[in-house]
C-alpha cells in the first residue's frame, strides 16, 4: 500500500531527524487528488472554461521550495517540494496575460525554477550558471514575463539534481480565443519517477558500475531472437563492451513510478461520464524515465504535442520521451479503463483509473517483454536483426583491442558503405573528437524520425511516430534554413560519461552561436545506444518530418540510438539558451550546451520581464 498520508511515528522521526520547522506533505496538491478534479461545472457546456478552482492563477503566483518530508508505502524520505507538495501545484495561465512568479527559497542551497517550453526573454529562462545566478537560500526570486503561448506545459528544478527530488509540476495556459476542440472534461496527467536514492548517490553507482540497476542483462542462453546466443556471438558482444539489454540505466530497481504522485498500489482515478469527450493533459516530468503509454480498449487521439495543437491523429500507444508533452482526446463508455505507462525498459509502470463511477477498477495488464536492441539501435542501418552476430564479422572495437588506423582504412576500403563498420572508426564522424567519454561511433546512422520507439516495433497495434504529427494548417512562418549544424550525441557507457560531439559541458569553450532572425537546421545524430530526448530552452522547433509547410512544433524531441532527427528553429529569441538531454544524469554528466542568439537587442516584452530579488 502505496500512501502519502503520514505515518505518524514515520513523521516525528524525520522531522525530528531534520531538526527543522519543514512544511509536512500530507497532501496531494488539490489538482492531483483523485475522482473529481478537472472537470467542467456539472451541466457546462462542452468547449467551455475548466474548473480552475484548484489551481494558481492570475498576475502574482506565489512559490515556496522546501524539503519536505514525503511517504511511499512503509518509507519515508524528504522531497523537494513546492508549496509542500508532490507533485506541485498545478498553475494556470492565460496567454496574453503578464505574470509574475514569485519564488521563496526555503532551502540550505541554492535552487531555480525553468518554466519548460515557454517562450520568454532568457533572463527569466531560469537556469543557473546560464541564464541568471539562481536563488540564494532564504531569497525570493521574481519572474516576469509576458505569456506568449497556450498549451501543456510544466517546470522543473534546474539546481543540483533538485527535479529528481521532486521539484517538479504542471503548467497550462489557456488560449486566448478558446481551445479549437472542444472537450467536456480536462484531468491533467503527471508522470514521474521517484527514488528513495538521491540523484547524486545513483549517478555515483552508475560511475562504478553502469549496470548497476539492470537486472536483465542477457544469460548464455539468451539472445534477442529468443533462442540460445552462440557463444562466438556472445563473445563478441562482450568484445563490444555492449548488452542488448542495456535500454536504459536507470531502472525500476530503485524507481516507482508515479501517476500524479500516485503510485500503482493506490492509483489515482478519474471520473467521466459515459461519453464525454476527455481531454488528457499528459507531461513527463520523470528525471530519467521514458514511458509507453496507453489505455487499453480506447483509442487516443493527439490533438497537441509539446503544447502546440496537431492536426488530430488517432493512435493506440505512445512512447513519451521526458519533459514532452502530449494532449489526448478520448471518448470512453460505460466503463472502466486503466492507464499505462510503462518504463521503456519494461521494468515497471505507472498507472491510473479512469471510470464512470467510484470505486470501479479496470484490469492492469501484466509487464510486457523487456525489449533488446538490435542492429538498427547500434546505427547498422537497416541490416536486419540481431538474430545473430555474422552480419557483424566485419566489425570490431578497435580502440579497444588496439588495432590502428591503418587497418582500420583498409577496413573500410573493404567494405561497401561509404564508412566503415569499426564501431569508433573517426570517419564516420568527422565532428566528433574522440575523447575518453565517446565508446562508440554508431557506423551507418539512419533517419529514424518515422520510427516506433524503441520496443514497440513488434505490438499489434497503432503506435504513433513523428512523421504522424502535423501542423492543424499550412504555415506562413517558415523558411528554408540557410545553414545546418550537425551536433552528435556521444557517450561512454563504462565509464557513465556523456556528451556532445564527445566534449563535455565543462569541457566546451564554444557554445552553439546563432545570428539573431537566422534560420538553422540541426541535425542530431545519435552515436550510442540509449533514446535521449534533446531539449532546446527558449524556443519551439519545426520538426523536419515530410509534412512541408505543416511541420509540427516541439521543445523536445527523442533521437532514437543509431538514428538522426533534424529541426528547423529560427533564432529569434536572442540571450543564451540550455541545450541538452533532458535525461537528469545524462545532463549532470555533461550531455549539455548552450545555444548563444546575439546580438542582443531588444525585444518585445522584455522590459516587461525584468526579474528582482528580495
Amino acid at each position: 500500500m502505496i500512501s502519502h498520508a503520514m505515518n505518524r511515528r514515520a513523521l516525528l522521526g524525520a522531522v525530528a531527524s531534520t531538526g527543522s520547522a519543514a512544511a509536512i506533505c500530507t497532501l496531494f496538491p488539490d489538482w492531483a487528488r483523485a475522482q473529481t478534479m478537472h472537470h467542467h461545472p456539472s451541466g457546462a457546456a462542452p468547449g467551455s472554461a475548466p474548473d480552475t478552482t484548484s489551481a494558481l492563477q492570475g498576475e502574482d503566483i506565489k512559490l515556496s521550495i522546501a524539503r519536505t518530508p514525503f511517504s511511499l508505502g512503509k518509507r519515508t524520505a524528504m522531497a523537494t517540494t513546492v508549496n509542500g507538495s508532490l507533485p506541485g501545484p498545478l498553475i494556470r495561465l492565460r496567454e496574453g496575460q503578464d505574470v509574475r512568479l514569485h519564488i521563496t527559497n526555503g532551502l540550505d542551497v541554492d535552487t531555480s525554477i525553468h518554466w519548460h517550453g515557454l517562450l520568454l526573454p532568457f533572463e527569466m529562462d531560469g537556469v543557473p550558471g546560464v541564464t541568471f545566478p539562481g536563488i540564494r537560500p532564504g531569497e525570493t526570486f521574481t519572474y516576469r514575463f509576458p505569456v506568449r503561448q497556450s498549451g501543456t506545459y510544466w517546470y522543473h528544478s534546474h539546481s543540483g539534481g533538485q527535479e529528481g527530488t521532486g521539484l517538479m509540476g504542471p503548467l497550462v495556459i489557456d488560449p486566448a480565443d478558446g481551445e479549437r476542440i472542444a472537450a467536456d472534461r480536462e484531468m491533467v496527467i503527471v508522470l514521474s519517477d521517484w527514488s528513495f536514492t538521491a540523484p547524486m548517490e545513483i549517478l555515483r553507482k552508475l560511475k562504478i558500475a553502469p549496470d548497476y540497476y539492470n537486472f536483465r542483462q542477457q544469460t548464455w542462453f539468451e539472445a534477442p531472437s529468443g533462442k540460445p546466443m552462440a557463444l562466438p556471438d556472445k563473445l563478441k558482444w562482450g568484445r563490444m563492451r555492449m548488452s542488448p539489454a542495456d535500454i536504459a540505466d536507470v531502472t525500476g530497481a530503485t524507481y516507482s513510478y508515479l501517476v500524479n504522485g500516485h503510485a500503482p498500489e493506490a492509483p489515482w482515478s478519474g471520473l467521466f461520464h459515459p461519453g464525454e469527450r476527455v481531454r488528457l493533459r499528459v507531461i513527463n516530468a520523470s528525471a530519467m524515465t521514458l514511458f509507453n503509454l496507453r489505455i487499453p480498449g480506447l483509442p487516443l487521439t493527439v490533438i497537441a504535442a509539446d503544447g502546440s495543437d496537431v492536426k488530430p491523429v488517432e493512435t493506440d500507444e505512445v512512447q513519451i520521451g521526458v519533459a514532452e508533452t502530449y494532449d489526448f482526446l478520448v471518448t470512453p463508455g460505460d466503463r472502466a479503463y486503466t492507464l499505462v505507462a510503462e518504463s521503456i525498459d519494461r521494468s515497471g509502470m505507472a498507472c491510473a483509473t479512469l471510470a464512470p463511477r467510484p470505486g470501479m477498477r479496470a484490469p492492469l495488464p501484466p509487464l510486457r517483454k523487456p525489449p533488446l536492441l538490435t542492429m538498427k539501435d547500434m546505427g547498422m542501418g537497416d541490416m536486419g536483426s540481431m538474430n545473430g552476430m555474422g552480419a557483424m564479422d566485419g566489425m570490431d572495437h578497435s580502440m579497444h583491442h588496439g588495432a590502428g588506423e591503418a587497418e582500420a582504412k583498409a577496413e573500410a576500403k573493404s567494405m561497401d558503405h561509404a564508412g566503415s563498420m569499426r564501431m569508433r572508426d573517426p570517419d564516420n564522424a568527422p565532428g566528433v573528437t574522440l575523447t575518453p567519454g565517446v565508446d562508440m561511433i554508431a557506423p551507418m546512422p539512419v533517419d529514424r524520425t518515422g520510427d516506433r520507439g524503441l520496443g514497440l516495433d513488434d505490438v499489434d497495434h497503432r503506435v504513433l511516430v513523428y512523421t504522424d504529427l502535423e501542423a492543424p494548417g499550412p504555415r506562413r512562418d517558415m523558411a528554408p534554413p540557410t545553414r545546418e549544424i550537425e551536433v552528435h550525441l556521444t557517450g561512454n557507457m563504462e565509464r557513465y560519461m556523456w556528451s556532445f560531439d564527445g566534449q563535455r559541458f565543462s569541457e566546451i569553450v564554444e557554445p552553439i552561436r546563432l545570428s539573431h532572425n537566422e534560420r538553422v537546421r540541426f541535425k542530431l545524430v545519435n552515436l550510442t545506444m540509449m533514446t535521449h530526448p534533446i531539449h532546446l530552452h527558449g524556443f519551439l522547433f519545426d520538426l523536419v518530418n515530410g509534412k512541408g509547410d505543416r511541420q509540427p512544433r516541439k521543445h523536445t524531441v527523442n533521437v532514437l540510438p543509431g538514428g538522426f532527427v533534424a529541426f528547423d528553429v529560427t533564432a529569434d529569441a536572442p540571450g543564451d539558451w540550455a541545450f541538452h538531454c533532458h535525461l537528469l544524469l545524462h545532463m549532470m554528466s555533461g550531455m549539455f550546451n548552450v545555444v548563444t542568439v546575439r546580438p542582443l537587442e531588444d525585444e518585445p516584452g522584455r522590459d516587461n520581464a525584468a526579474g528582482d530579488v528580495a
